[in-house]
């Protein structure tokens, strides 16, 4: 599989659907992926729970440590999106959102992306300390329903 990376500030498009790999678990993962989803009524992003007992990362040659380690998205070419890089993937689902669209540029111009990068790894380094989600979690998994 192929690693979309940003290349003087600039990364290829994803090709829809985007799957998104998050933990379910944590509880500001799943609030956001969930804004996400209500605002995806072009069904352009799959949500894939990393917590869920029958998850498994080997179908993309992961392991369960990279995964929870940051966010992934998979585009429809299969090309990886990691960390910030995902968050910019998820943003291309919605090119009418003038907010997305500003967050996007701003994230890949060449002397904020590595401010952006360092900041989401600040933020993945204390994401398992950050409460879990315990309404909605049978069974050890929680599921985003689309509305």
């Amino acid at each position: 599989m192929e690693l979309a990376r940003a290349t003087k500030g600039t990364l290829t498009a994803p090709a829809f659907p985007l799957k998104v790999l998050y933990d379910g678990s944590c509880s500001v993962c799943a609030t956001e992926i969930g804004q996400y989803l209500k605002k995806d009524g072009a069904g352009r992003l799959v949500a894939v729970d990393i917590s869920a007992p029958d998850f498994d990362p080997t179908q993309w040659g992961l392991t369960l440590d990279e995964v929870m380690t940051q966010l992934h998205a998979i585009d429809g070419e299969g090309r990886f999106y990691r960390g910030v890089e995902a968050f910019w993937a998820i943003w291309q689902a919605f090119p009418d959102s003038t907010r997305y669209g500003l967050l996007g540029a701003l994230v890949t111009m060449p002397l904020l992306f590595p401010l952006a990068r360092l900041a989401y790894r600040g933020f993945a380094r204390i994401r398992r300390f950050l409460p879990k989600r315990r309404t909605g979690c049978g069974g050890g998994s929680c599921r985003l329903r689309r509305p």
